[in-house]
């Protein structure tokens, strides 16, 4: 495992480019991916009259993780919520660009939307578990979209060992989920997601409210999930984005600025901006 916090910075070399950003800085250097999940052209959003998102073109590899790093507000959590459209829930939201998970154009209006969330699950910052059982929890998408009780037992032991939790609530599954840890709250959401089948996994700073220790088995979880799910997490902490992610993306002021693999991206950027944030120099 390399170490973002002691390898050194070397000039980068160009690659496949995509045109300047908007403030006529550098070509932006991506990567070529053979299999992309999450295909991202031109995409603009606002909230009203202010833009958030500026024409982020960018290509997510199916069955790895991807890590959204950059300061507050710079767009990593907007640009989460388009891959499953939690932004329509806002008002006087505008989206122009294009969005295609698995070839689908997700914001084609044909789209189910319920659908969508469905494929695209989502871990927020803050774990949410129900005021219900660890059970029930889990078992809760499954009942929505029309499993039998015959296969409830099966899909939520499959998910909560899936979430490593199954050993830890095996005994106690009809007890409140709130009270596990908050960790263990965590990957119970995970497993919540889990249980109906997603595609793509997304996680909003899924371990800043956690101690170590969790974190820790949340970063292995993820390490683990990625061979089956495409995962897309926003963090904002970059030892963790060199720790769990295999393609990382640098956003600032609404552009990514630059996105490439992870050990790429931590010790040969191609832009100075990446450069000064990841040493430290930016601001």
């Amino acid at each position: 495992m390399f170490n973002l916090l002691t390898l050194p910075l070397t000039k980068a070399d160009p690659r496949q480019h995509n045109p300047t950003g908007r403030d006529g800085g550098p070509e932006r250097v991506m990567p070529t991916i053979v299999e992309p999940m999450i295909q991202v052209k031109e995409l603009n959003l606002s909230y009203g009259q202010a833009q958030a998102l500026f024409n982020v073109t960018m290509e997510v590899p199916r069955r790895k993780a991807t890590a959204l790093i950059g300061p507050s507000g710079c767009g990593k959590t907007t640009l989460l919520r388009c891959l499953n459209r939690l932004n329509d829930l806002i008002d006087d939201v505008k989206v122009s660009g294009t969005v295609r998970i698995g070839g689908l154009d997700i914001y084609d209006p044909e789209v189910d939307v319920s659908q969508l969330r469905k494929q695209v699950g989502m871990v927020f910052q803050k774990s949410n578990p129900f005021p219900k059982s660890i059970y029930d929890n889990v078992a809760y998408g499954p009942r929505i979209y029309g499993n039998r009780n015959s296969r409830l037992d099966e899909i939520v032991e499959r998910s909560l060992k899936a979430a490593a939790l199954w050993d830890e609530v095996k005994d106690r599954l009809h007890e409140s989920a709130l009270s596990l840890s908050g960790g263990q709250q965590q990957r119970l959401c995970i497993a919540r997601a889990l249980a109906v089948e997603p595609e793509v996994l997304l996680m909003d700073e899924p371990c800043s409210a956690l101690d170590p220790i969790a974190t820790a088995k949340i970063e292995d979880l993820i390490h683990t999930l990625k061979h089956e799910y495409t995962i897309v997490i926003v963090t904002h902490n970059m030892q963790q984005a060199a720790r769990v992610s295999d393609y990382t993306g640098f956003f600032l002021l609404g552009e990514l600025v630059e996105f490439e693999e992870t050990p790429r991206i931590f010790t040969n950027p191609h832009d100075r901006r990446t450069e000064d944030y990841i040493t430290g120099r930016f601001g």
